[in-house]
């Protein structure tokens, strides 16, 4: 299943999007006489996507049809939702992207790092470059989305607290981070740093999650592309690993790495292009 939140009338709202087609999660309750909530990070609070995506299995994209809907040239995506408790990066995590940046193989544990709330933006909001420093860099980078609280998950139940996965794109200020590595947390914290969205797909829709191809696009140019296989650490030992660290939270996100970056200027657009989704975009202004 994908779930968005599309802006209706001044609102941000969930939707489910069959055909390319937007219905709203208030338009099913109506309709279906349901009592969901229409705010994606409330559903996950909530733990009501399980309910939902078994109505729409059940019910299947064909009744779906006859729903009123927003046509997909008329849809407006904001992020999936705008105050997660959890922003968290893995930095390194492609062998390739590894060996450029260290010039050597990773360590036994990846590079960590997380962003606040207030870095975060939705497709086609505008990555604003601090007028302080001079080099920016976007990765595009597969999302997971934590779906269950846990701790201390082992690696082989990893997918089983993930509600799905998104597309996301990760900004670094390098001038600050090429001063000291130390310095990571710093470049990474500044306002619209972090966009995701305009998708969420459900795990369950994911038999081989290895086989998506992740790809950094600048001005309608594939720059990088890797496939999740590839992965250093992979999505589940990801998920596992941050829980043996602290407690997930239902809405947490968890980035997982990029094939590779690209220097964003003004009047730039940097994409996260990955198998599936729609295409996250962002413009770059000063």
């Amino acid at each position: 299943m994908k779930l968005a939140t599309v802006k209706v009338n001044g609102e941000e709202t969930a939707a489910i999007i069959s055909d390319n087609q937007a219905i709203l999660i208030q338009t099913i309750n109506e309709l279906e006489s349901k009592d969901w909530s229409t705010d994606l990070f409330q559903i996950l609070q909530k733990e009501q996507l399980t309910e939902i995506n078994l109505w729409y299995k059940e019910e299947t994209h064909k009744k779906l049809r006859h729903f009123p809907h927003i046509s997909a040239e008329k849809i407006s995506y904001a992020p999936l939702y705008r105050i997660p408790r959890k922003i968290l990066g893995v930095g390194m995590n492609y062998l390739e992207k590894a060996i450029e940046l260290s010039g050597k193989p990773p360590e036994e544990e990846p590079v960590i790092f997380m962003k606040p709330d207030t870095s975060l933006i939705g497709p086609e909001e505008v990555i604003k470059l601090p007028s302080q420093f001079g080099k920016v860099t976007a990765e595009a980078e597969l999302g997971i989305i934590i779906g269950k609280t846990c701790k201390n998950v082992k690696e082989q139940d990893a997918y089983s607290v993930v509600a799905g996965f998104t597309t996301t794109l990760d900004m670094t200020a390098k001038d600050i981070h090429a001063k000291n590595p130390r310095y990571l947390q710093r470049s990474k914290s500044f306002d619209t740093f972090f966009s995701f969205g305009p998708y969420f797909i459900t795990v369950d829709e994911f038999p081989e999650i290895k086989d998506l191809t992740v790809e950094t696009v600048l001005n309608g140019e594939v720059h990088h592309h890797n496939v999740v296989a590839n992965m250093i650490y992979p999505p589940d030992w990801i998920v596992s690993f941050f829980s043996h660290i602290m407690t997930l939270y239902p809405g947490d996100i968890i980035m997982t790495g990029t094939p590779g970056s690209v220097v964003i200027r003004d009047e730039d657009v940097v994409e996260c292009h990955i198998d599936r989704f729609k295409s996250l975009q962002n413009p770059v202004s000063v």
